[in-house]
Protein backbone atom coordinates (compact mmCIF):
# COMPACT_ATOMS: atom_id res chain seq x y z
CA UNK A 1 0.00 0.00 0.00
CA UNK A 2 1.53 3.46 -1.51
CA UNK A 3 1.47 5.73 1.20
CA UNK A 4 1.11 9.58 1.01
CA UNK A 5 3.70 12.39 2.44
CA UNK A 6 1.63 15.21 3.62
CA UNK A 7 3.98 18.14 3.76
CA UNK A 8 3.89 19.99 7.15
CA UNK A 9 3.02 23.31 7.16
CA UNK A 10 5.32 25.64 8.38
CA UNK A 11 5.56 27.45 11.43
CA UNK A 12 3.34 30.64 11.50
CA UNK A 13 5.63 32.93 13.83
CA UNK A 14 3.76 35.95 13.42
CA UNK A 15 0.42 34.56 14.17
CA UNK A 16 0.05 36.09 17.72
CA UNK A 17 1.43 39.23 16.88
CA UNK A 18 -0.98 39.64 14.01
CA UNK A 19 -3.76 38.49 16.45
CA UNK A 20 -2.36 41.41 18.93
CA UNK A 21 -2.42 43.87 15.94
CA UNK A 22 -5.44 43.04 15.07
CA UNK A 23 -6.93 44.19 18.27
CA UNK A 24 -5.27 47.74 17.96
CA UNK A 25 -2.20 47.13 20.23
CA UNK A 26 0.34 49.00 17.69
CA UNK A 27 3.77 48.50 19.90
CA UNK A 28 4.48 44.36 20.17
CA UNK A 29 7.16 43.39 22.64
CA UNK A 30 8.27 40.14 23.01
CA UNK A 31 10.08 39.14 26.09
CA UNK A 32 13.12 36.14 26.83
CA UNK A 33 15.41 35.43 29.75
CA UNK A 34 18.43 32.99 29.30
CA UNK A 35 20.96 32.07 31.81
CA UNK A 36 18.92 30.83 34.35
CA UNK A 37 20.68 27.25 35.04
CA UNK A 38 23.59 28.68 34.88
CA UNK A 39 26.30 28.58 38.19
CA UNK A 40 27.54 31.92 37.43
CA UNK A 41 27.38 35.15 36.56
CA UNK A 42 23.82 37.55 35.45
CA UNK A 43 20.29 36.18 34.22
CA UNK A 44 20.02 38.30 31.15
CA UNK A 45 16.66 38.93 29.55
CA UNK A 46 15.67 41.37 26.33
CA UNK A 47 12.90 43.07 24.90
CA UNK A 48 12.45 43.49 20.80
CA UNK A 49 9.90 45.82 19.63
CA UNK A 50 9.37 45.04 15.84
CA UNK A 51 8.10 46.39 12.89
CA UNK A 52 4.68 45.34 12.30
CA UNK A 53 4.44 42.34 9.47
CA UNK A 54 8.44 42.17 9.50
CA UNK A 55 9.35 39.04 9.03
CA UNK A 56 12.94 37.78 9.91
CA UNK A 57 13.94 34.87 7.84
CA UNK A 58 15.73 32.47 10.00
CA UNK A 59 14.86 33.54 13.38
CA UNK A 60 14.02 31.25 16.02
CA UNK A 61 14.67 30.20 19.01
CA UNK A 62 18.07 30.66 20.13
CA UNK A 63 18.78 27.22 21.38
CA UNK A 64 18.24 26.09 18.24
CA UNK A 65 21.03 28.21 16.45
CA UNK A 66 24.75 27.83 15.97
CA UNK A 67 26.69 30.99 17.88
CA UNK A 68 27.62 32.50 14.16
CA UNK A 69 24.07 32.54 12.81
CA UNK A 70 23.20 34.05 16.44
CA UNK A 71 25.98 36.94 15.92
CA UNK A 72 24.04 37.37 12.30
CA UNK A 73 20.49 37.49 13.58
CA UNK A 74 21.51 39.80 16.02
CA UNK A 75 22.83 42.58 14.24
CA UNK A 76 19.89 42.07 11.60
CA UNK A 77 17.67 42.27 14.71
CA UNK A 78 19.23 45.57 15.97
CA UNK A 79 19.42 46.81 13.00
CA UNK A 80 15.63 46.51 12.01
CA UNK A 81 13.43 46.39 15.58
CA UNK A 82 11.98 49.55 16.28
CA UNK A 83 13.48 49.36 20.09
CA UNK A 84 15.92 47.00 22.30
CA UNK A 85 16.06 46.69 25.38
CA UNK A 86 18.33 44.43 27.73
CA UNK A 87 18.29 43.69 31.22
CA UNK A 88 20.67 42.43 33.96
CA UNK A 89 20.21 40.72 37.24
CA UNK A 90 24.03 39.81 39.41
CA UNK A 91 24.12 36.69 41.18
CA UNK A 92 23.75 38.03 44.28
CA UNK A 93 20.27 39.37 44.00
CA UNK A 94 19.67 36.12 42.56
CA UNK A 95 20.77 34.51 45.77
CA UNK A 96 18.85 36.96 47.83
CA UNK A 97 15.32 36.54 45.76
CA UNK A 98 15.50 32.87 43.94
CA UNK A 99 15.98 32.65 40.12
CA UNK A 100 12.79 32.46 39.70
CA UNK A 101 12.13 36.19 40.65
CA UNK A 102 15.15 37.23 39.66
CA UNK A 103 14.80 35.89 35.43
CA UNK A 104 11.19 37.79 35.99
CA UNK A 105 13.18 41.19 37.55
CA UNK A 106 15.54 41.05 34.91
CA UNK A 107 12.66 40.86 32.41
CA UNK A 108 10.80 43.70 33.92
CA UNK A 109 14.12 46.10 33.46
CA UNK A 110 14.18 44.54 29.59
CA UNK A 111 10.72 45.69 29.38
CA UNK A 112 11.31 49.21 31.28
CA UNK A 113 13.95 49.99 29.83
CA UNK A 114 12.36 50.09 26.13
CA UNK A 115 12.61 53.44 24.36
CA UNK A 116 8.61 53.40 23.10
CA UNK A 117 6.55 52.08 25.63
CA UNK A 118 5.17 48.45 24.68
CA UNK A 119 1.60 48.42 24.36
CA UNK A 120 1.44 44.58 24.77
CA UNK A 121 4.08 41.91 25.78
CA UNK A 122 4.51 38.53 24.51
CA UNK A 123 6.40 36.54 26.81
CA UNK A 124 8.34 32.85 27.03
CA UNK A 125 6.46 31.52 29.64
CA UNK A 126 6.42 34.04 32.30
CA UNK A 127 4.55 37.00 33.79
CA UNK A 128 6.03 40.36 33.78
CA UNK A 129 5.65 42.70 36.49
CA UNK A 130 4.92 45.88 34.75
CA UNK A 131 1.02 47.24 33.98
CA UNK A 132 0.81 46.16 30.35
CA UNK A 133 -1.30 43.66 29.03
CA UNK A 134 0.62 40.50 28.17
CA UNK A 135 0.17 36.81 27.26
CA UNK A 136 2.48 34.04 28.57
CA UNK A 137 3.50 31.70 25.61
CA UNK A 138 4.76 28.25 26.29
CA UNK A 139 7.66 27.86 24.18
CA UNK A 140 7.18 30.91 23.34
CA UNK A 141 10.53 31.54 21.69
CA UNK A 142 9.81 28.50 19.10
CA UNK A 143 6.22 30.14 18.41
CA UNK A 144 6.79 33.94 18.16
CA UNK A 145 8.92 35.51 16.13
CA UNK A 146 9.23 38.46 18.40
CA UNK A 147 9.92 36.35 21.10
CA UNK A 148 12.34 34.44 19.36
CA UNK A 149 14.52 38.30 18.66
CA UNK A 150 14.54 38.48 22.17
CA UNK A 151 15.55 34.98 22.77
CA UNK A 152 18.66 35.77 20.68
CA UNK A 153 19.02 39.42 21.90
CA UNK A 154 19.78 38.02 25.39
CA UNK A 155 21.57 35.25 24.92
CA UNK A 156 24.21 36.68 22.45
CA UNK A 157 24.55 39.34 24.99
CA UNK A 158 25.13 37.47 27.58
CA UNK A 159 27.64 35.10 25.48
CA UNK A 160 29.54 38.33 24.81
CA UNK A 161 29.66 39.11 28.41
CA UNK A 162 30.81 35.37 28.84
CA UNK A 163 33.81 35.76 26.29
CA UNK A 164 34.35 39.22 27.46
CA UNK A 165 34.59 40.76 30.50
CA UNK A 166 33.75 37.86 32.67
CA UNK A 167 36.49 35.64 30.94
CA UNK A 168 38.85 38.39 31.76
CA UNK A 169 37.85 39.03 35.30
CA UNK A 170 38.17 35.50 35.90
CA UNK A 171 40.41 33.54 33.23
CA UNK A 172 40.93 29.83 35.32
CA UNK A 173 37.34 29.17 35.52
CA UNK A 174 36.64 28.77 31.25
CA UNK A 175 33.89 30.82 31.50
CA UNK A 176 34.21 31.74 27.30
CA UNK A 177 33.58 28.23 26.92
CA UNK A 178 31.21 26.86 28.86
CA UNK A 179 28.94 30.25 29.61
CA UNK A 180 28.83 29.37 33.52
CA UNK A 181 26.86 26.15 33.14
CA UNK A 182 27.82 23.17 34.83
CA UNK A 183 29.97 21.66 32.94
CA UNK A 184 32.62 19.04 34.08
CA UNK A 185 35.16 21.66 33.15
CA UNK A 186 33.47 24.06 35.18
CA UNK A 187 33.05 21.68 37.81
CA UNK A 188 36.49 20.76 38.29
CA UNK A 189 37.72 24.78 38.33
CA UNK A 190 35.05 25.07 41.26
CA UNK A 191 36.86 22.23 43.38
CA UNK A 192 39.85 23.38 42.77
CA UNK A 193 39.56 27.30 42.58
CA UNK A 194 36.26 27.88 44.86
CA UNK A 195 33.49 30.19 43.89
CA UNK A 196 34.17 33.51 42.78
CA UNK A 197 32.19 36.39 43.93
CA UNK A 198 29.98 36.19 40.25
CA UNK A 199 28.77 32.37 41.28
CA UNK A 200 25.67 31.87 42.50
CA UNK A 201 26.07 30.46 45.91
CA UNK A 202 22.27 29.26 46.34
CA UNK A 203 23.44 26.94 43.25
CA UNK A 204 25.98 25.31 44.68
CA UNK A 205 24.65 24.23 47.60
CA UNK A 206 23.76 20.59 46.52
CA UNK A 207 27.09 20.19 44.44
CA UNK A 208 29.19 17.76 46.40
CA UNK A 209 32.24 18.53 44.21
CA UNK A 210 32.27 22.50 45.46
CA UNK A 211 30.38 22.10 49.14
CA UNK A 212 34.23 21.81 50.82
CA UNK A 213 35.06 25.14 48.95
CA UNK A 214 32.03 26.36 50.05
CA UNK A 215 31.31 25.26 54.02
Amino acid sequence: MDTEEIEQSPRDLLKYEREYIERDYRYIAGVDEVGRGCLFGDVVAAAVILPEGLVLEGVDDSKKLSAKKRDLLYDVIMEQALAVSVGYVDARTIDEINIKQAARLAMKKAVLGLTITADFLLVDAEHVDVPVPQLAIIKGDANSQSIAAASIVAKVSRDRLCEGEWEAKYPEYGIAIHKGYATKLHREQLAALGPTPMHRRSFLKNMEVVQQTLF
